[in-house]
């Protein structure tokens, strides 16, 4: 406050004296603009004023007081956000060539070739095509069960020794198949739900089709190898 009289609930004209009283500075009972010894004005900075008896003051903590609510309410959505954006990343396929091809080997996440007995059967690994120029990781769920729990659904020449292979990208909204419920394989973001033994069939949920399956072998020297690219697109789109 800085004498402007419209701050004051005394009801004074332009050319009243300002009604001044002994007093503390910052009690209530100074006005803003009395004369000092030499005949000034002496002016009391707001700042020394109770903060109770500024309205202005009071409307600025409830201003704050809201602030605080909406950066409280925004930190609180963030750390929701976080996580699903943690469950939603997907392959970005840049490179538009064939992610696999014939003769490229499985590898997993420390880059290691997959052995032939690397999984037991109900058993299953991310695995990623050993890398190579011009080429992002292609995250690939492969499993292992027994040869006779697989249905006609699936496609056999495409499976070796109790394995296949099929993309991990969720063909709903790009997600990761991360989760497994007993032997059906589940997204974690819409609850899509895919049989591994039938072919990575849509066993429930919003997914349109099928895991892409990726066809695989045995090399001579006992590593998983590719021996085409992925049977299908990869992630949502496509048919």
């Amino acid at each position: 406050m800085t004498g402007d009289p419209t701050d004051h609930d005394h009801d004074h004209h332009e050319h009243d004296e300002p009604d001044c009283h002994d007093g503390p500075p910052g009690d209530g009972t100074t006005c803003d603009a009395c004369p000092n010894d030499d005949g000034g004005l002496s002016v009391e900075p707001s700042i020394y004023e109770p903060f109770w008896r500024d309205n202005r003051a009071a409307l600025g903590r409830r201003g704050y007081a809201k602030l605080l609510a909406t950066v409280g309410g925004l930190t609180a959505l963030g750390s929701l956000i976080a996580p699903v954006a943690g469950l939603t990343q997907v392959f970005e396929r840049k490179y538009r060539g064939p992610v696999y091809s014939d003769g490229v080997p499985l590898v997993d996440a420390d880059g290691e070739r997959i052995a032939e007995g690397r999984l037991a059967p109900g058993e299953q690994l991310t695995v990623f095509p050993e890398p190579r120029p011009g080429i992002e990781d292609a995250p690939t769920l492969l499993v292992r069960f027994e040869e006779s729990a697989y249905s006609e659904d699936i496609r056999g020449e495409y499976t070796i020794g109790g394995y296949a292979a099929f993309s991990k990208v969720c063909t709903h909204a790009g997600c990761m198949v991360a989760d497994r419920d007993g032997d059906v394989l589940v997204c974690p973001c819409h609850s899509g739900r895919f049989d591994p033994v039938r072919g990575a069939q849509v066993v429930g949920g919003p997914p349109p089709r099928s895991l892409p399956q990726l066809p695989i072998t045995v090399s001579s020297d006992g590593y998983l190898i590719a021996t085409a690219d992925f049977q299908g697109p990869v992630g949502p789109g496509g048919e």
